[in-house]
């Protein structure tokens, strides 16, 4: 088999897609006799015939198709790479889709890409919040935001920002009425405030000390859904609620909450950005990986605290 050009190919696929020699050359913007020596040459490379041909129409042979068919989705990547590869020379553009929970969203996406975009104003974001798991290819997505254990393995993942910390707070208020529990057990006596994921599990609140290890199934009167109105129900003395340290951390320091059972607060591993191996990233989805992957959390983390976590009044 002799030596096979890329662009032979190419004309192939074009060919076959405009219904023949003459539309393709107009198309590619060469002579139809062109077409018609690259695709001899082509077909005696292989060694088979790949087009049907007569004087009003053309179509594949069965081995073209099947060549077809293979070939389509690998042109298709090559041609994103080339365009990809046009508009960074320039600025990145385009839209970024990225689906997350609210606790991401709230404490390291928008953070990172309100910096994002002021350095790449050609770039559009839109970011949906939602904790369900979904495909994020059927659903339009770029990218999605998940702990690890949530995601799919054909996804490659990417660690986004530092190791997680669950707070268990109260109001100082709800203390004072109420005692200060002092290990995971005395939580039951305890007007707990709960949360309902979107697909009807109630949450448990999870605790470790050491090699001591257990789940407490909270109970309480108010059960709500967002980290928001956890936060809000425990900041107006409703209960002891269960959220990420990020939400908690500005009302600690400001005295308007207070962390109980710190010791029992085990260390979890970071949320994960991930998105598709099997589709080439586009411009701007490529360089937010760039940013991701460089930018420095730790040095950041006291600017992610204050531009993510609300600060609500009692």
């Amino acid at each position: 088999m002799s030596q096979l050009r890329l662009d032979s190919f190419d004309v192939f696929a074009t060919i076959v897609r405009c219904g023949g020699f003459r539309a393709a050359a107009l198309e590619r913007g060469v002579s139809s006799s062109a077409l018609s020596q690259t695709i001899n040459a082509l077909e005696q490379s292989l060694g088979i015939r790949l087009l049907n041909r007569t004087t009003r129409s053309v179509s594949p042979t069965e081995a073209g198709q099947r060549l077809l068919d293979r070939l389509a989705p690998a042109l298709g990547d090559i041609r994103l790479a080339i365009t990809e590869v046009d508009e960074l020379r320039d600025s990145p553009s385009g839209t970024l889709r990225i689906n997350a929970p609210a606790p991401a969203v709230d404490h390291l996406l928008c953070p990172l890409l309100f910096d994002f975009m002021q350095t790449y104003p050609a770039v559009k974001v839109e970011v949906v919040s939602d904790a369900a798991v979904i495909d994020i290819v059927e659903h339009g997505f770029d990218a999605g935001v998940r702990f690890g254990k949530q995601l799919a393995q054909d996804m490659i993942a990417v660690p986004l920002g530092l190791p997680l910390r669950y707070a268990i707070v109260a109001s100082p208020d709800y203390i004072e009425r109420h005692g200060r529990p002092v290990t995971p057990q005395d939580l039951i006596q305890h007007d707990c405030i709960r949360r309902r994921f979107p697909g009807g599990t109630l949450v448990s609140w999870k605790f470790g000390n050491g090699n001591d290890e257990m789940n407490i199934s909270p109970e309480g009167r108010l059960t709500l859904s967002t980290a928001h109105n956890e936060l809000q129900a425990a900041l107006a003395g409703r209960g002891v609620a269960h959220v990420l340290e990020d939400y908690a951390k500005p009302h600690i320091s400001a005295g308007r909450l207070i962390e109980v059972l710190p010791d029992w607060s085990p260390t979890l591993p970071s949320w994960f950005l991930y998105y598709p191996s099997r589709r080439l990233p586009g411009a701007a989805m490529r360089t937010f990986l760039d940013c991701v992957k460089t930018y420095n959390w730790r040095a950041n983390a006291d600017a992610i605290y204050l531009a993510g976590a609300p600060h609500l009044k009692t």
